[in-house]
């Protein structure tokens, strides 16, 4: 099997932005494990077309695109595990402190709701930049956007009714 080398951009690409696409696919995925097999998926599939790529004025977007698309379509690899009997290794437990109640609430979200809120906010698209990132229209991604806040926002308003913020 030939070997590639990747073009000097491509390297200089992936030094200059590996840290800020894995915050993207963690804040997607909420799991740092799934974020790097996301990222390097994304990656070997943007060098082998770096050279078309390239070319477009945003690489960034054609790199998230294949994350979250990846994302998104994860549970169809999900289909083809295996059950066994070995226990899993330990988890990794984050050591910065975080809103336990607020971290559950968007990982309950669904995929698409959470993902338009991980671009809108984190990577602070605009609504027809994320639709074009999403391939849906501008309506989807608002509406997504809207139920994705009513929930939150409804999450929080019965963590403070309880007290529980105290």
């Amino acid at each position: 099997m030939p070997s590639w080398d990747a073009p000097p951009s491509f390297e200089s690409y992936v030094r200059d932005r590996h840290r800020e696409l894995l915050r993207f696919a963690y804040l997607l995925s909420g799991d740092a494990h799934l974020a790097a097999d996301l990222v390097q998926d994304a990656l070997e599939r943007t060098g082998m077309a770096w050279r078309r790529v390239h070319k477009h004025d945003d690489p960034g977007g054609y790199v998230r695109r294949v994350i979250v698309n990846r994302y998104l379509n994860r549970l169809r690899s999900l289909r083809r595990e295996r059950l066994t009997d070995a226990t899993p290794e330990v988890a990794h437990v984050d050591s910065e402190p975080r809103d336990e109640q607020l971290w559950d609430a968007i990982t309950s979200l669904p995929k698409q709701q959470r993902t338009v809120l991980v671009l809108r906010y984190y990577d602070d698209l605009s609504e027809s930049q994320i639709a074009a990132t999403l391939g849906c229209s501008v309506g989807t991604v608002k509406s997504n956007a809207s139920r994705a806040l009513a929930k939150l926002r409804a999450a929080l308003a019965s963590r403070d009714l309880d007290g529980s913020d105290v």
